[in-house]
């Protein structure tokens, strides 16, 4: 069972904090505007009808942000094995599912995905990195992605409020090996048990197996207040 705010701070003072990125600071963007700005760069316009069913098989093949795809197609299973390691992999991995349901739109989806109009930040994220930033407690972002997160956070807003970002693409390891949290906190100059990992999945609370104590947030909803300002409770 997860640790009281009570036992973390007593045990185990805080001194850093590592963060997931997707589903914990930021969510990609609804389904249905998503489909329908990818046809807007197209020079397409599309009724809301038809962008939801595309939406929704979109969804079901597979999306990056999304659930996973119920059936990984043959052709597409060793991009997907690998898209959380390198960058090539991933863009192949998503377009590759997208065009299973409309090749014409699967570049525009993947490139979305790229963009700061493609996610919303979480209401509390930029008001609870700022204030880890007042005192002084450093931040890495932790996650599993096959794309440079560094000019998304730059145009999201808070890039200057992180101190290292941790990609399993570029470090060649995946949440939740326990490997990859200790080259965040290697990162951040600080032992694991003095770093809490801030997540949204089993794969986050994997940082335990490194001796990092962990919070892992319920889902909210996009834009609206997440639960992070937490966090600052803890320290």
């Amino acid at each position: 069972m997860p640790e009281s705010d009570e036992s973390l701070t007593s045990r185990r003072p805080i001194e850093a904090v590592l963060l997931d990125f997707h589903g914990t600071l930021a969510q990609v963007e609804d389904a249905v505007r998503w489909v329908t700005r990818a046809a807007q760069s197209l020079g397409d316009t599309l009724e809301r009808s038809k962008a939801t069913v595309l939406a929704d098989r979109l969804t079901t093949a597979g999306r990056a942000g999304g659930p996973k795809p119920q059936r990984v197609p043959a052709h597409l299973a060793e991009v997907w094995a690998d898209r959380d390691l390198s960058a090539d992999a991933h863009r192949a991995c998503y377009t590759g599912l997208a065009a299973t349901v409309d090749e014409g739109l699967a570049t525009p989806l993947y490139d979305r995905l790229l963009l700061a109009d493609g996610w919303q930040l979480y209401a509390d994220t930029v008001p609870t990195l700022q204030a880890l930033r007042a005192a002084g407690v450093p931040v890495a972002v932790v996650s599993n992605i096959g794309f440079d997160l560094r000019a998304l956070a730059q145009d999201l807003g808070f890039a200057d409020l992180v101190d290292a970002f941790v990609l399993s693409y570029e470090v060649g390891l995946i949440k939740p090996d326990p490997a990859i949290f200790w080259n965040a906190c290697a990162a951040l100059r600080v032992d694991p048990e003095r770093a809490l990992m801030v997540g949204d999945t089993p794969a986050d609370a994997g940082a335990a197996a490194a001796g990092c104590p962990v919070l892992v947030l319920p889902e909210s909803e996009p834009g609206k207040v997440h639960g992070l300002g937490g966090i600052l409770r803890l320290l």
